[in-house]
C-alpha cells in the first residue's frame, strides 16, 4: 500500500462531530430524526454523530456506488434501498464525503418521491472543488482539497475504512 499521510487526526474529528451534533440537536429540538446512512462509508461517522444527539433517531440505510478504485465511474447504482417508509418524517442523509454531488443529487430525488417531510445532508467531508452539481450541504465536518482520502469509513477498494483518522494516499 502507498504511504498514508494523516490529514485530520482523531481528536479533530471527534471535536467537530461534537459541534455538528449540537447544531443538529438545536435544529431538530423535540423531533424524531431518521438518519439515512449511505453504506458503507458513512457508518463510523453516523454512529459517532448519533451517540452525541439526545433526539430519538431511527437508523435507515441505503447502498449506492459510483466508485471503482480511486475513480468515479460517473454512474450511480442503487444496490440496497431503504426498508421502511419515510413519509412525513424528517430525514438527514449521512454521508462520509460529498465529492461531485452526483450521489447526493440522485438520493435527494429518490427520497423526495418517498414523501419525506424534510431532507437535509450531513457529511464528514466535503470537496467543493470537485462539484459538478451544486448542492446545499447542511452540516459539513471538514472541507478538504482534492485528495484521495481513506479512514473513518472511507475506503480504497473496501480496505482502510477502520483507520481512526482521515488520511490521504500519495
Amino acid at each position: 500500500m502507498e504511504n498514508i499521510n494523516v490529514l485530520i487526526n482523531k481528536a479533530r474529528i471527534e471535536k467537530r462531530i461534537d459541534e455538528m451534533a449540537k447544531e443538529i440537536e438545536k435544529d431538530y429540538e423535540g423531533k424524531e430524526i431518521v438518519f439515512l446512512g449511505i453504506l458503507k462509508g458513512s457508518v463510523p461517522f453516523m454512529w459517532e454523530l448519533s451517540k452525541r444527539i439526545k433526539n430519538d433517531i431511527i437508523f435507515e440505510f441505503i447502498e449506492v456506488s459510483s466508485y471503482k478504485g480511486t475513480e468515479s465511474t460517473g454512474t450511480i447504482s442503487l444496490h440496497k434501498d431503504i426498508k421502511n417508509s419515510i413519509e412525513g418524517k424528517d430525514v438527514i442523509i449521512v454521508e462520509d464525503i460529498v465529492d461531485t454531488g452526483k450521489t447526493i443529487d440522485f438520493l435527494l430525488k429518490h427520497l423526495q418521491e418517498k414523501g419525506a417531510n424534510s431532507i437535509k445532508i450531513a457529511t464528514l467531508l466535503s470537496k467543493p472543488s470537485r462539484r459538478v452539481i451544486e448542492l446545499n450541504v447542511d452540516y459539513i465536518g471538514f472541507k478538504i482539497e482534492d485528495k484521495f482520502v481513506v479512514g473513518y469509513g472511507l475506503d480504497y477498494d473496501q480496505k482502510l475504512r477502520n483507520l481512526p483518522y482521515i488520511g490521504y494516499i500519495e
